[in-house]
């Protein structure tokens, strides 16, 4: 009988990441549901806590560029539509440039121009030291640099100092896909509540209208759980937001991506609790039953229970590896390269022809060969020439 009992805590313990899923499960091009939707419960382990770097860590990496994590042991496929790289015709390329880079990117950027040399060896690339990402953008407003590899959107200070001394916003165009739950590379973020709570499934619709006082995408204000959908006991029960304090990488992108159109940007609601940065998150929704929260995979070290998510009348879907490596589930992040451009036409053509290069099946392969990162799926690549051609 003890032996059952503890086999069914360690079961329960393992809940914290898995959560209910929807019909929407697997990814967006899954085969035609059941005749019944039902849910399934998928039993995962959460992940092991995590901790904020040492002063020691932070310098070394500055140095030597973060340590890389073990890779999945499953890696996705190349998206099998992605273009070829075919370089320009007779173009000869010399040119050297100035970047700087995040300290998780220096590896996969020197694997990308070493590459790229293989095609055009008049082409050169030194990664500046110290590598941060933001004391790069800093250096490109400046004009010390010409490129930035970021791990992460750019903070809004960085783009109004660049727009206030150059006119326009940095060229800011997305080059690989992040991780799905490797802590300090940027993990996919997801939404969570108490294991207790009922809730299904969410809609950006319906977290836009709880955690933001603008509303941009319609929603009316939420204050109960019967707001979202739930009855019975739970529909006047109150709902209790938490997140991470502005200013911060995941607090940024969630703004970016849930409360933020192309009608303007998002503002935070006053009604959330703060937490300075996302280690705790988890763990205070894990002991709050009316909680609603959100935080990066590699952070969900407690009981918890993920909410599949839908954007814009889509399937609901929940951040399992297949949907964050096929780039389905909709907070799924990405990699950035920044430069001084007024548009993708005005782009150096050097630096064009060595994005086209990342952007093709060769390139995202380098991405694939490193194994921490994720390639990117021939529909983002897509939107990132459209970028790069000015569409």
């Amino acid at each position: 009988m003890k032996k059952g009992l503890d086999l069914m805590r360690l079961a329960r313990g393992f809940l914290a990441v898995a959560g209910l899923m929807c019909a929407g499960l697997a990814s967006a091009q899954d085969a035609a549901p059941p005749s019944k939707p039902g849910q399934l419960i998928w039993v995962e382990p959460s992940a092991a806590p995590v901790f904020p770097q040492t002063e020691e860590e932070k310098k070394a990496g500055m140095v030597e560029g973060r340590t890389l994590p073990a890779p999945e042991l499953l890696q996705p496929d190349l998206d099998p539509a992605l273009p070829r790289y075919i370089p320009t015709k007779g173009l000869k390329l010399k040119a050297h440039f100035r970047a700087g880079v995040s300290d998780v990117l220096p590896g996969l950027a020197a694997a990308w121009v070493a590459a790229f040399r293989k095609y055009h060896p008049g082409f050169q690339l030194d990664l500046v030291k110290p590598y941060a990402g933001s004391l790069g953008a800093l250096e490109l407003i400046k004009g010390n640099l010409d490129l930035v590899f970021v791990s992460r959107e750019l903070k809004p200070t960085d783009i109004s100092g660049f727009n206030a001394k150059f006119g326009y916003p940095p060229f800011s165009v997305p080059i690989s896909g992040g991780t799905w739950r490797h802590f300090g590379f940027l993990d996919a973020i997801a939404f969570m509540v108490n294991p207790d709570n009922p809730i299904r499934k969410l809609s950006f619709e319906q977290l836009d209208a709880a955690f933001s006082s603008t509303r941009l995408r319609g929603g009316k204000p939420i204050k109960t759980w019967g707001d979202l959908g739930l009855t019975g006991e739970w529909a006047n029960r109150p709902v209790h937001l938490y997140g991470i304090k502005p200013w911060n990488g995941f607090e940024e992108f969630v703004r970016e991506h849930v409360l933020s159109t192309p009608q303007g940007r998002g503002e935070w609601n006053d009604k959330i609790h703060y937490d300075e940065t996302f280690f705790n998150i988890a763990r205070r929704v894990a002991a709050d039953p009316e909680a609603l929260g959100y935080t990066g995979l590699s952070a969900i070290d407690s009981e918890v229970k993920i909410v599949p998510l839908s954007v814009e009348g889509g399937p609901a879907l929940s951040p399992s590896y297949e949907n964050v490596a096929s780039a389905a589930y909709p907070l799924s992040r990405v990699l950035y390269l920044n430069t001084n451009a007024r548009s993708g036409a005005a782009l150096n053509p050097a630096l064009r022809e060595f994005l086209r290069f990342v952007l093709s099946r060769e390139g995202q392969a380098v991405v694939r060969k490193q194994g921490i990162y994720l390639p990117l799926r021939v529909g983002q690549v897509a939107r990132s020439q459209a970028y790069i051609e000015g569409k």
